[in-house]
């Protein structure tokens, strides 16, 4: 017998104004920093949330922020969690296809699907929150609750959590590296920095970090060796005659140190941070040599340097209405050998208790597969019950949160949502989940929704922190 229906959230069309107020790059043009990284380093000087059904407002236990950094995988279009995470073997053919087999992990009790031998050795540094749920198939509607815990519909388009993440910890940071970084593109399913502006938008890489030259937009360019760029400064500085005749001028004081700063990252040790051949060979390997496992390493090196939250947007992606087993013998492995010596490395770096790894999709996939033309065994969108894993920066590993019912359909015991699993990042992380969000028009928005408060777990995962 099915669990009852999960109450369904208002999942009308995203038609949020985005009022962020225009950001003027004028000094940075006037010295003529027009890489992307640049203007990026210039710049970085009540609504219906799907919770538990609501009850007496929860007292939240303290939490002690551990998280420096965070390390989001974001597993776009949606991968399949009946074939990865959430194994059913007894649920027969039409809901496991081809991958009918679970394997154990080096934590009792916990199996997970047959393509992820890598992970299974690593069990102890992660746990598996196989309950959750938002019940919505829309892939731009179930990015954006992933990424902000908040309705879709909504009159405000809030920004994601990389954008709080580098509102509250860039006054602090000091790196040379934007403190917002997405591995390689955009995932364009909204807008990430919502009303916040483009100030806060992430810094996307471009390039492919597999490459022999991994060319990272606006810092490692196409044809222009170092010395070139060396000799493009030397030659621009002779010709700032206005410059050096205004050097008293706050306005171009600060477009100087912004280009200072941008030539730091281009030609400095901002630039050394995506060098990946300063790594050992035997360590990329181990990583792998796709996009995917040099991403994780390159992820690895900017947490080193202080980098407040990453993302790595799949690439590829994981929408398999159609072509799905043969997408998942692919894809799979890559994921399985980079998450697994990613949570590795960062241990043996000393950094895994200060960096959050989290990794999911917006949803998963159908449990049952969809056999008949033109899918030919594909598996849909899913929204009702899917699993994410998550490890590090206080998050306790080796434990498995929830469940879902035999044939992954619906969630059986302890649903989470959204809501509950950004609260819980920012707790560890040390960000105020009720704290206001600075909005161009003045319009109150808080970084979370205030029915947060009222959710059965207070907003946080804390079986596990």
């Amino acid at each position: 017998m099915k669990s009852p229906p999960l109450p369904v959230p208002n999942v009308a069309s995203m038609m949020g104004m985005n009022l962020s107020l225009p950001m003027t790059r004028r000094s940075a043009l006037r010295v003529g920093l027009f890489s992307t990284a640049g203007l990026l380093l210039a710049d970085t000087v009540k609504a219906q949330a799907v919770v538990a059904s609501a009850a007496a407002p929860v007292a939240r236990p303290p939490i002690k922020a551990k998280a420096k950094s965070v390390i989001q995988i974001f597993l776009w279009g949606g991968m399949s969690h009946n074939d990865t995470w959430d194994p059913k073997p007894d649920s027969g053919y039409d809901y496991m296809g081809e991958f009918r087999t679970a394997i154990p992990t080096n934590v009792g009790g916990i199996q997970i699907g047959e393509l992820f031998p890598k992970l299974a050795q690593q069990a102890d540094k992660y746990s598996l929150i196989r309950s959750m749920t938002h019940r919505n198939n829309g892939h731009e509607t179930a990015a954006y609750l992933m990424q902000t815990a908040h309705a879709p519909g909504e009159r405000l388009a809030y920004p994601s959590v990389g954008a709080v993440f580098s509102l509250f910890k860039s006054p602090g940071y000091k790196g040379l590296i934007p403190p917002y970084v997405v591995l390689t593109q955009p995932q364009g399913r909204f807008s990430e920095e919502g009303f916040l502006g483009p100030k806060l938008k992430p810094f996307a890489t471009g390039g492919d970090p597999n490459a022999a030259r991994f060319e990272v937009e606006g810092v490692v360019s196409r044809g222009i060796t170092d010395a070139r760029q060396k000799t493009r400064r030397e030659l621009l500085a002779k010709m700032d005659t206005f410059g050096g005749a205004m050097a008293a001028s706050p306005q171009l004081a600060a477009a100087e140190e912004a280009k200072r700063q941008a030539y730091e990252l281009i030609m400095g040790p901002g630039k050394e941070v995506f060098d990946l051949s300063k790594e050992k060979n035997e360590l990329r390997d181990r990583y792998g040599r796709h996009t995917f496992g040099q991403d994780c390493l390159a992820a690895r090196r900017m947490v080193e340097a202080g980098v407040p939250y990453i993302v790595i947007n799949y690439p590829g992606g994981w929408d398999t209405h159609s072509n799905h087993f043969a997408t998942m013998r692919r894809q799979c492995p890559q994921l399985d050998q980079g998450l697994a010596m990613l949570l590795q490395d960062l241990q043996d770096h000393g950094l895994l208790e200060s960096t959050i790894v989290w990794c999911c999709g917006e949803f998963g996939r159908g449990p049952k597969v969809d056999w008949q033309p033109p899918w030919n065994g594909g598996r849909n969108h899913y929204g009702n019950v899917f699993t994410a894993l998550v490890a590090g920066g206080g998050f306790k590993g080796g434990h498995v949160v929830g469940q879902s019912d035999k044939r992954a359909e619906e969630v059986k015991d302890r649903p989470v949502y959204p809501v509950d699993m950004l609260g819980s990042i920012y707790a560890l992380s040390g960000i105020d989940a009720t704290a206001k969000l600075p909005h161009p028009m003045g319009t109150e928005a808080h970084v979370l929704p205030a029915a947060a408060e009222n959710s059965k777990s207070g907003g946080l995962l804390t079986e596990i922190m």
